[in-house]
């Protein structure tokens, strides 16, 4: 059975990252026995080879020095154990995103609390190097509370890997670079930056399986913002925004995470206040997400999410509750079902497939 790994914050008792199998029939989850502790090992990614694990260290001190750190770890696929490798500083203050780029050779996060983005070479045998890179965002936006500086919270490759997109929460943008494979620098595009409405907060981005829209979450006025998207330039052009929430909710609401289905047929986000998900169709042309209602998450504060390869299930991790709820996909209309299948983690925030 594949592997699912869930990051978490290391409170309420949580033991760092854990591990279990996934059921493809069912969607149920069963415990492997094997946790391995770092802190605050909040967002997690794997290597192409399927072999490495790397984390974020998600504090504003780390080996005793001030900023976060990334962790590198072997993964046995028939067990689920991870085996610390080693850490590395993130050159960031509270790094909250991780990605590996698709040749295997680097690893890049987004530090938050900084506004930065920090490249760091992977060694043969998977440990991490220094950071080769850190770029430091400059800029403001206009919520004196929330946007008083750069807030870096997600770096992502589009579906070619030919371009990295850093999204910023604090500048309302989402900055585009290349990724120079010699020297593990970022370089940026001809088109550098796109920019959402004033006030968005944008804070991940998912990429159309076609290759030519890209998804914003907004977590500051719950929206989301479609991208028509260029792949020979890695020019975004941002479309009409969309909500997340229904008419009428009046309360405190953050989304956070944001996937297409597989099919291409269906955009996803997570709305903590809310605690949904709110559903879409992706009509082919012109790639305009159009609103299909909201399924309750069975929990408090859902964080992240992710859809298996498949496309059959859903499993939303619900921060505040401390519990992992699967749902199975309709592939005709998209619509969530809880499958009953429920398991307790303390502080889920991130859920990765391994072993597909």
């Amino acid at each position: 059975m594949p592997l699912v790994f869930v990051g978490t914050y290391t409170q309420r008792g949580s033991e760092g990252i854990y591990a279990f199998r996934f059921d493809p029939e069912t969607g149920a989850l069963r415990a492997t026995g094997h946790t391995a502790w770092v802190e605050n090992p909040s967002y997690l990614a794997l290597h192409p080879e399927g072999r490495l694990l790397y984390a974020t260290n998600e504090v504003a001190q780390f080996a005793g020095q001030p900023g976060g750190g990334i962790s590198a770890f072997t993964l046995d696929p028939d067990t689920g154990a991870l085996s610390l490798l080693n850490q590395q500083p993130s050159r960031g203050a509270a790094p909250c995103y991780v990605s590996v780029d698709p040749s295997g050779r680097y690893v890049l996060a987004a530090n938050y609390t900084s506004g930065s983005v920090t490249v760091l070479p992977i060694e043969d045998d998977g440990r991490l190097a220094p950071p080769s890179h850190v770029v430091q965002h400059e800029g403001q936006g206009g919520d004196p509370s929330r946007q008083e500086g750069p807030h870096a919270h997600c770096v992502t490759f589009d579906g070619a890997g030919r371009f990295v997109f850093a999204v910023d929460l604090g500048l309302d943008k989402v900055l585009v670079y290349t990724l120079d494979a010699a020297s593990g620098t970022l370089h940026p595009a001809p088109r550098p930056w796109a920019q959402t409405h004033p006030g968005a907060g944008p804070r991940h981005i998912a990429f159309h399986p076609n290759g030519r829209y890209a998804y914003a979450i907004n977590e500051l006025d719950s929206t989301l913002t479609p991208f028509a998207y260029d792949g020979a330039t890695g020019t975004l052009t941002p479309l009409e925004a969309v909500p997340t929430l229904p008419e009428g909710f009046s309360g405190t609401n953050y989304p956070a995470d944001v996937h297409v289905h597989p099919s291409g047929r269906f955009l996803y986000g997570s709305n903590r206040g809310h605690d949904s998900i709110a559903l879409y169709a992706i009509a082919e042309e012109p790639g305009r997400p159009r609103p299909l209602g909201h399924q309750p998450t069975g929990g408090k504060n859902p964080r992240g999410f992710v859809i298996d390869p498949s496309g059959t299930f859903l499993l939303v991790a619900n921060q505040d509750t401390d519990n992992i709820v699967t749902f199975r996909i309709d592939p005709d209309t998209g619509a969530l079902t809880p499958t009953g299948q429920v398991v307790s983690v303390p502080m889920p925030v991130c859920l990765k497939f391994a072993g597909w």
